[in-house]
């Protein structure tokens, strides 16, 4: 799968499974109602394979809480995983 095929496939279910929490978000832990699974909620696309627990220890720096919106807080994961080198 093509980074930006994995890119698109990540973002399509970060938006899933994130968009039910009850925004505005403050931390991560307001994020754990959304989630199918809760904390083992778990996202795969390509080669990149993690559960939500996973991310939100990974991204904590690179995530800029409150996010108003499944949008900016989905924008913020993407360009941390790039950073990082994770996709």
């Amino acid at each position: 799968m093509a980074d930006n095929e994995t890119e698109a496939e990540l973002r399509s279910q970060f938006t899933d499974a994130f968009e039910g929490a009850d925004y505005p978000v403050s931390n991560p832990m307001d994020l754990v109602p959304a989630l199918p699974n809760g904390p083992g909620t778990r996202f795969e696309a390509g080669d990149v394979n993690f559960t939500a627990m996973e991310l939100s220890t990974k991204m904590s720096d690179a995530q800029d809480f409150p996010y108003d919106s499944v949008d900016a807080l989905v924008d913020d994961l993407i360009e941390g995983l790039k950073e990082k080198e994770m996709l």
